[in-house]
């Protein structure tokens, strides 16, 4: 027994000791260690950051609109409307040279109770893609590709005359979506039409927020590629037909004329863009073309106007403008069919106004 506790009274403080020493040598590991990450925590901070070429963002919107009527007197339709909007950028800054890229796609469409057919309200592709490089100053070198089309057809919807079988409408019957189709005219479709245009010329930026682009250097070309809608648009005339002896039926039919037209002129085109502050903004774009080859003094104008007003962190308020005029579009108003049964050049505008929820992603 006292050899036992001998053993005991030697072995304990020579056991603690071991144990403190090794407690004492994982402390110190660990401060190495808490020391190596903190240090390299320090070099990283201190390192220069990498620099930042890209600048992209994606916004989308979708705006939803209702109305009913019950038992209303002075009258109306129930109607549904659903409007979507994207809104893609890819900017690239590097020293003297910028290459920017957006992409803005409308969808939209509404139903009314009166008509039995869904109607479509916005449909647009446009897409621009610019690069440049610094002469002087606020002077750039550019070159500009664009392409402007739509997604489906639009079609008008005027009342029908008779059902789409051509008998005439009973009594108490109503007409039926087949009816309405059949009485409908088509204004445009999918590369129906489509505008392509690349220009050459100079950027001029004196403001953060306005760009004037000069391109005495562009080529474009207009496609129609559904045969119907060819003569509406001014499609030239193909070789093996003769212009002035084109019947009727083969005005309609369309395949008399030109799938793609060739343009090559002068663009002049002013981006105005303000942020008022984070919640509201205006941009506007206005593009002017003079096609050398044909009637130069015809100008075509595309005039844009947005405004952005966030009202909270995912609700917003959107008004747009778009004005259009085009000398080689024409179009049919019933008060002057008689004098113009092909119609003729018109001020072509569009305006919206739209509340609805909206999303930026940004990078």
């Amino acid at each position: 027994m006292r050899r036992l506790l001998a053993f005991l009274v030697f072995c304990v403080p020579v056991a603690a000791a071991a144990q403190q020493e090794q407690l004492s040598g994982t402390l110190k590991i660990l401060d190495e260690a808490a020391e190596a990450v903190e240090s390299a925590s320090r070099v990283e901070q201190q390192s220069t950051p990498l620099p930042k070429y890209w600048d992209t963002s994606l916004m989308t919107k979708l705006d939803f609109g209702q109305t009913s009527l019950t038992n209303w007197a002075a009258g109306g339709y129930n109607t549904v409307t659903l409007k979507t909007f994207i809104d893609a950028n890819a900017n690239y800054k590097k020293d003297a040279m910028f290459w920017t890229n957006r992409l803005q796609l409308d969808y939209g469409f509404l139903y009314s109770a009166d008509k039995p057919v869904m109607q479509k309200s916005d449909d647009r592709i446009y897409l621009e893609s610019k690069w440049g490089y610094q002469a002087k100053n606020s002077l750039y070198y550019s070159a500009e590709f664009s392409f402007k089309s739509q997604f489906s057809n639009t079609r008008e919807f005027p009342t029908p005359s008779a059902k789409a079988d051509g008998s005439a409408l009973g009594e108490g019957e109503e007409y039926t979506t087949a009816d309405w189709m059949e009485a409908s005219v088509l204004k445009s479709g999918f590369i129906s039409p489509a505008y392509t245009n690349l220009a050459l010329g100079l950027d001029y930026k004196p403001l953060k927020w306005l760009t004037v682009n000069l391109a005495p250097l562009t080529g474009g070309l207009v496609i129609v590629d559904n045969p119907l809608l060819r003569k509406s648009y001014s499609m030239p005339v193909r070789k093996q037909f003769d212009e002035n002896s084109l019947t009727d039926d083969q005005k309609t039919a369309g395949h008399c004329y030109k799938k793609v037209r060739f343009e090559f002129g002068a663009q002049l085109k002013v981006d105005f863009k303000v942020n008022v502050n984070d919640n509201f903004s205006y941009t506007s774009q206005v593009v002017l073309f003079s096609d050398y080859l044909d009637k130069p003094q015809n100008v075509r104008v595309n005039w844009d106007n947005r405004i952005d007003w966030k009202l909270t962190k995912f609700f917003s308020l959107t008004f747009t403008t778009n004005l259009i005029y085009d000398d080689k579009v024409m179009i049919k108003n019933d008060k002057d069919l008689d004098k113009y049964p092909d119609g003729r050049q018109r001020i072509q505008f569009k305006e919206s106004l739209a509340f609805g929820f909206v999303y930026t992603f940004t990078r």
